[in-house]
């Protein structure tokens, strides 16, 4: 297995290193992985479970296009709790990256966390700082990439997605209701405030027609929205 896990335990990959220098200053893109990228199967960790969000591709490398960095910051309690290791996760992220590049789409980076309250030993932990709804994927991503993250933006179908974005910083998030969406509307809603934005959209297909980042010089769409 390649060396991506930290001394802290947690996945970190940057995919496409020779953008890096360019990445820096820019809005980036985070996206929740399970449910959003791909299809919610509980504790996917096998590569011929993968599927795409329908659409999901798409608005990746649309994002791709538009020179917006993108970034993949997923919890991994499965790990923590036993029901696969690290092999098995790396394995599925190379079916994602295949998936997605047969479509023309790329991520740049992957951050994944495997700790949880109830996890085994060394995963158990009651509040890592890494475990979304706490934003240390995305401080650590945005760090390595040079990102701003007052212009960044989190795609999310949980509301503790969008909790992590707003805990870091970033302009507001996007929540959809794909994979746990339906069940986590109103949680996400009640997340916007004067400094962070929260957008609907049915799925992350929406999200180049929607976002900031993709819109550069729109300003603010005039999309629906929840804010207090």
């Amino acid at each position: 297995m390649a060396n991506f896990v930290g001394t802290d335990g947690v996945w970190c990959q940057v995919l496409r290193p020779d953008k890096a220098a360019f990445f820096r200053g820019r809005a980036g893109l985070f996206l929740d992985r399970d449910g959003v990228i791909v299809e919610e199967v509980g504790y996917l960790h096998r590569p011929e479970d993968v599927r795409l969000v329908p659409g999901a591709a798409a608005a990746i490398a649309a994002a791709n296009r538009a020179g917006v960095p993108v970034v993949a910051i997923t919890n991994q309690s499965g790990i923590g709790r036993g029901h696969y290791g690290w092999p098995e996760f790396q394995d599925t992220q190379e079916r994602i990256a295949a998936v997605l590049a047969d479509a023309g789409a790329a991520l740049d980076m992957v951050l994944a966390c495997p700790y949880h309250p109830e996890a085994a030993p060394p995963f158990r932990h009651p509040a890592h700082p890494c475990r979304k709804p706490r934003p240390g994927m995305i401080l650590r991503a945005a760090e390595r990439l040079g990102l701003d993250l007052p212009g960044s933006w989190i795609v999310g179908d949980r509301a503790h997605d969008l909790e992590a974005g707003r805990a870091a910083g970033l302009a507001g998030g996007l929540h959809v209701l794909t994979g746990y969406g339906a069940h986590e509307r109103a949680g996400a809603e009640a997340l916007a405030g004067a400094r962070f934005r929260v957008l609907l959209a049915e799925s992350l297909a929406a999200a180049p027609g929607l976002l900031p980042p993709f819109q550069p010089s729109q300003g603010s769409p005039d999309r629906p929205a929840a804010e207090s």
